[in-house]
């Protein structure tokens, strides 16, 4: 089978490898499609995800979609489409039972945070755990399932901020995840505004339902002026405008990863509003949710800009890099 493999920063290259054989408690998914997350990106352009370091070939991708391809138990036939949770969960904690995804010593699919890596789905053929299988629903596409992961990371992170219905909720960075996170909102019954630098972002969170959107290059937030803000876009000065956008006792929920460093940040408002300033870190089982969304509102699918196949990876990689022109960029297998 043919599998793309990132060996440094900009060196990849498709290499046929032999097809994985599933043990009892595995499936093997024949993959149809891979979508490209930032954490790839960094992995391709940089050689490493923060302080994840690529040190042996590495498979990205951990947002896919595809068929069964073979299930030793019989349970599904071959061709059921389906869709996979990318993480094996760690060991539990106390206090932590409700919230796996946040246990020590697991794994994430395509991840160079373990070693050996954790090899991902941007491959013919994968192999993952029984139970790691979403199986979709009638109506619902292999394509628009790609969508599943990140969009259950936007749910998880609304989860945190808790109920939104009639709430005016701020998205700041509006790339695939923001996109996500404004389609999740608007769902859920909140007055949406979305910002991001660029106009290309921008549309496409109007195509998703944000009533209200700024460039922040040209414009500026009312301070007070939101109950909620999910910050997307991983950029420290963000942090500080969302301080200043939310209102008094508002919630901040920082979704967009950040660099392994410090940074300034002005928590005067921080303080002086008694915001609450919350993390959210993957998900633990909203996949399932995220899933249901997918069949039930399919304009979310008009995230998806660009599809490339596999042996074109370095151009899928490009593409997503330039936030104006891409949405989400899926590789085809």
């Amino acid at each position: 089978m043919h599998a793309l493999f990132i060996d440094a920063a900009l060196e990849a290259e498709v290499r046929e490898i032999a097809v994985p054989e599933p043990a009892e408690d595995e499936v093997r998914i024949r993959v149809e499609y891979v979508g490209i997350c930032g954490s790839d990106l960094h992995y391709y352009f940089h050689g490493a995800n923060g302080a994840f370091v690529v040190r042996e070939p590495l498979i990205p991708g951990h947002e896919l979609a595809g068929r069964i391809d073979h299930d030793p138990t019989g349970q599904w036939a071959a061709g059921t489409p389906v869709t996979v949770h990318p993480a094996r969960f760690g060991r539990p904690r106390p206090g932590l039972e409700g919230a796996p995804h946040l246990w020590p010593g697991g794994s994430y699919l395509g991840s160079a945070s373990t070693w050996p890596h954790t090899q991902g789905a941007a491959a013919e053929y994968l192999v993952v755990g029984r139970g790691m299988i979403r199986v979709l629903p009638e109506g619902v596409t292999a394509r628009r399932a790609a969508l599943a992961e990140p969009l259950a990371v936007a749910l998880h992170a609304l989860g945190v901020a808790g109920p939104v219905a009639g709430a005016r909720v701020l998205v700041t960075g509006s790339g695939p995840i923001g996109l996500m996170a404004v389609a999740a909102a608007v769902v859920a019954g909140a007055e949406v505004t979305a910002t991001d630098v660029l106009p290309g972002p921008l549309a496409r969170a109007r195509v998703l339902g944000a009533s209200h959107t700024v460039d922040v290059r040209t414009g500026e937030l009312d301070a007070g002026a939101f109950d909620v803000v999910l910050e997307c876009s991983g950029v420290p000065e963000s942090i500080s405008a969302a301080l200043r956008a939310v209102r008094a006792a508002g919630v901040v929920v920082q979704v967009g990863m950040l660099p392994d460093a410090e940074r300034p940040v002005n928590l005067a408002p921080f303080i002086a509003k008694e915001v609450r300033y919350l993390g959210s870190f993957r998900f633990a089982d909203e996949i399932d949710a995220a899933i249901r969304l997918l069949a039930e509102h399919p304009v979310i699918e008009a995230a998806i800009t660009h599809e490339y196949p596999l042996a074109e990876a370095a151009a899928a990689f490009a593409a997503a890099r330039n936030s104006d022109a891409s949405g989400k960029v899926l590789l085809v297998l």
